[in-house]
């Protein structure tokens, strides 16, 4: 206690010497009072009632002075996350490295964070560098210090319209230029998904990343296999959401981080169709996310994932495999390799698998197959990914169309498409009637075969 006692007072008579912020005017950085969501207001302003500091914080401060609607609110303060639990009727301490407070205001969900201080020599980290905890609080300048990038160390109070700028981030978003707090070779040591940070935040706000921030990244990248699985797949999720997706994929490529994090980006990008299909798989996402429609991360993640999958079914397939369930191995196997990577939820592969499994159904026009395929509650999904396979050329166009034209017509119309099976008939069972009556001799040839055998 007395360690951590010291270590607050020290850093507040360092925090002194900081240069003092600039203090930025609405008619400078362009955001209004009434372009902040009404959570946000509501939460600064208690804050601030009962005496606090408070700012919507980073990333809704820096979309919203670049034109972009933000998606979530972050909010900073020098209340403690148990005095900011104290003043809200809906609110919830979580987290253990980084605890913050999740504040329930009408339909939205607000992160409250304390002021962090500044990372010293007794901040706890792993041999690579890597903060593990970081709950040691300080004032508003150190925790503008520690933050990543200078376009997301900017504080916006509702109450004034003013922005609290230590380093410059607005001229450095009107310049277009992403640039790191710190030395950035030990920024990525800190936190390598910064790196992730980097390449997604240029993408998203075409920024010219800083030579300094650049540099280090190809050299650095094998520190990302030391992020936990499940943050690696949040940070995923909003670099392949962010509706630049085909852009931040190639930036990852240019800046040598693509190796290691997904097949996607290891092995299909070096295969001319599975590029083809990847990037058109991307490119259908940015335009659904630029048009505010719904995203399915299943889907997305299964067209990642579709040509490893391809790839060891066929290879199965060669070493004599029974087709369907090659394909189900095949699945399991590349989905466990992932595993290691990216914490990928039980709910999320259910969906991916669902999707696959569908594919070989397609191939299957005649009889009653096509009914009841189109009754499944995946079939849209797996509908969708079968075009995508048609419009990359890795099936025949007519298989889609075929399907197209089936769903839409009316039941007269579809018993005419049905295409004959010309598949071999399966032997009809003989004296039923004798093995029912327990004469084993009644059993034939196919009953006393091994399992799988004929299927």
């Amino acid at each position: 206690m007395i360690r951590k006692l010291l270590r607050r007072v020290f850093r507040r008579g360092d925090s002194s010497s900081v240069a003092a912020p600039a203090v930025i005017p609405l008619a400078r950085h362009g955001i209004r009072h009434q372009q902040v969501s009404l959570g946000a207001r509501r939460t600064c302003e208690t804050l601030q009632q009962a005496g606090y500091k408070a700012y919507v914080v980073g990333g809704a401060v820096r979309d919203l002075i670049a034109g972009i609607v933000p998606k979530d609110y972050d909010i900073a303060t020098d209340a403690t996350p148990e005095q900011v639990r104290g003043l809200f009727r809906r609110a919830r301490i979580i987290g253990r490295r980084f605890q913050i407070v999740h504040v329930m205001q009408g339909g939205e969900t607000l992160e409250v964070s304390t002021f962090r201080a500044a990372h010293d020599a007794h901040t706890v980290k792993d041999e690579h560098g890597r903060v593990l905890r970081d709950n040691v609080f300080g004032s508003i300048a150190e925790d503008a210090a520690r933050r990543d990038f200078t376009v997301n160390a900017l504080y916006y109070d509702p109450a004034t319209e003013t922005v609290i700028d230590y380093h410059h981030g607005v001229a450095d978003l009107q310049q277009k230029t992403l640039r790191m707090i710190g030395e950035p070779r030990l920024r990525y040591r800190e936190d390598p998904v910064r790196m992730l940070r980097a390449v997604r935040l240029s993408a998203k706000l075409r920024l010219t990343l800083d030579p300094a921030v650049r540099a280090p990244i190809r050299e650095m990248a094998e520190l990302m296999e030391n992020v936990p699985a499940a943050r690696l797949f949040d940070e995923m999720l909003k670099l392949l959401f962010s509706g630049h997706a085909v852009e931040c994929v190639k930036r990852l490529r240019d800046d040598g981080l693509h190796h290691g994090l997904l097949p996607l980006l290891d092995v299909i990008l070096e295969q001319p169709l599975g590029e083809k299909f990847v990037m058109l798989a991307l490119t259908h996402t940015d335009a659904r996310v630029n048009a505010g429609k719904s995203l399915s991360p299943g889907y997305l993640f299964a067209t990642l994932l579709w040509h490893e999958v391809l790839a060891a079914w066929e290879s199965r397939k060669a070493k004599g495999e029974v087709p369907i369930p090659a394909l189900y191995d095949a699945m399991d196997e590349v989905l466990a390799v992932q595993g290691e990577k990216l914490a990928i939820t039980r709910r999320i592969v259910g969906d991916i698998k669902d999707i696959w499994a569908l594919q070989p159904r397609f191939d299957k026009r005649a009889g009653k197959t096509p009914y009841r395929l189109i009754e499944l509650p995946r079939f849209r999904a797996g509908y969708d990914f079968l075009v995508l396979r048609a419009e990359s050329g890795e099936i025949p166009a007519e298989i889609a169309d075929w399907w197209h034209a089936f769903q839409n017509a009316d039941h007269a119309e579809r018993e005419a498409m049905l295409i004959p099976d010309s598949g071999p008939k399966k032997k009809r069972r003989r004296g039923k009637s004798r093995r029912a009556n327990g004469d084993p001799a009644a059993a034939g040839p196919e009953e006393n075969a091994p399992a799988g055998d004929g299927e």
